[in-house]
């Protein structure tokens, strides 16, 4: 595989699918700033979706027109926005690639929450409707524009399960040995067999079918981001400004673990432990998160070359050690509770993430600095909390209760 020099920014212009979100914002920002020309498209239902749980950022965010043109204020660049249902409007996107003619884009524009697609069978459809359409439409538009555009995919270490088998999970692909019937062996190189935990990360699987026929039948050049738990809130570019400040999600739905950990302490409330926590996940501060779409964007596959795909992840952490770290440095008390997801009780987990650190990627590593920089802006923004709204209510299977109070990690 050759790379262009990580230095050199071959872009102008990249679409950012989903560029209002938790991770699609400070990304559009980070970009931007680099000097690309950037353009969003978002049908804002992440806002929505606030509305539908009754459960706001704890951070205040602002209206998607005052962050864009405050951005532009304090910077003198612009940022386009296009409101757009990709998963519903094909002939809308289509129109904007073809129009906007970029080079790359950037596809963030997937329902992100684990509990949230297992909260009912209406949220199982909604999720799979939303995530599958916005994907299979967007690499359709891309064959249908003729351009030849990079697609960057945001998805989730979650597609390979938790689990090692004896080893390090490589990146996207294994090395197998298969016998002939004329009883030879040859090599071959397959994607790491899925096993997905939830309705949402059936989808990111899902969307790794699509990737390699697209890839196979019209050389669409794919980039997948196999991401782990993100955690943080701002980025350089979003400390500017109040007014450009990212979301912290610590419902039980949308927030990721280590920052409802952070937010629990914070506020006095419990720090929820599912079960013995034991689980052990992948993790990547939101600064490494838009660095890795840069890094991603400067390193394009040739159209001949096969799905790149890359583990987003910095380091690893069993969720009890987490819980444990938090305690002592806030005082917080750690609770035990029953845990909702249907999952192993306890799980190594040993992942490979070579290709970001041969890109130049220097990670960001969990330390008590970075720990008590969240905690002051959880502390900042406490009034703001529902404390009604930090329990985990989506539960994987009929047989357990709902309403029990617990994590709510996502990925």
């Amino acid at each position: 595989m050759i790379f262009k020099n990580k230095d050199i920014n071959p872009y102008k212009k990249i679409v950012i699918l989903g560029g209002d979100g938790f991770c699609g914002w400070p990304t559009s920002l980070h970009l931007s700033n680099l000097g690309h020309e950037v353009v969003i498209i978002d049908n804002l239902s992440r806002r929505n979706i606030d509305n539908e749980l009754e459960a706001e950022s704890l951070t205040p965010i602002q209206p998607i027109g005052t962050r864009l043109n405050v951005w532009e204020e304090i910077t003198g660049k612009q940022i386009g926005f296009y409101n757009i249902d990709i998963a519903n409007d094909y002939d809308a996107l289509l129109n904007v690639l073809s129009n906007e003619k970029p080079d790359a884009v950037i596809h963030f524009a997937e329902q992100r929450s684990a509990p949230y697609s297992m909260k009912s069978p209406k949220h199982k459809r909604y999720t799979v409707n939303n995530n599958l359409n916005a994907t299979h439409n967007l690499l359709c538009a891309i064959v249908d524009s003729g351009l030849d555009i990079h697609l960057v995919h945001l998805g989730t270490m979650g597609v390979y399960g938790y689990g090692t088998a004896g080893m390090k999970i490589p990146e996207g692909y294994l090395n197998v040995k298969v016998e002939t019937e004329a009883g030879e062996s040859m090599d071959q190189q397959i994607l790491y067999p899925t096993n997905p935990g939830s309705v949402y990360h059936m989808t990111k699987s899902q969307d790794q079918l699509l990737f390699q026929y697209y890839n196979k039948n019209d050389n669409v050049r794919i980039t997948d981001l196999h991401q782990g738990i993100v955690w943080g809130t701002n980025t350089e570019e979003t400390k500017r400004d109040e007014r450009l400040i990212n979301r912290f999600d610590y419902d039980g739905d949308y927030g990721t673990v280590l920052n409802r950990f952070l937010m629990q302490a914070a506020v006095g409330h419990p720090i929820t432990v599912h079960g013995t926590g034991g689980q052990t996940r992948a993790f990547i501060h939101i600064q490494d998160t838009v660095r890795c779409i840069q890094l991603a964007i400067e390193n394009p596959p040739a159209r001949e070359e096969r799905v790149m795909i890359f583990n987003q992840m910095t380091e690893t952490h069993r969720v009890n050690d987490l819980a444990t770290l938090i305690s002592k440095i806030t005082g917080g008390e750690i609770a035990y509770v029953s845990n909702p997801r249907k999952e192993a009780i306890e799980n190594e987990l040993n992942v490979e993430n070579n290709l970001f650190l041969s890109k130049g990627l220097e990670p960001i590593t969990l330390n008590e600095g970075l720990l008590q920089e969240v905690t002051k802006i959880a502390e900042k923004y406490a009034y703001r909390a529902d404390y009604s709204k930090i329990p985990a209510k989506s539960t994987w299977t009929k047989e357990q209760q709902p309403g029990v109070p617990g994590l709510g990690a996502t990925t």
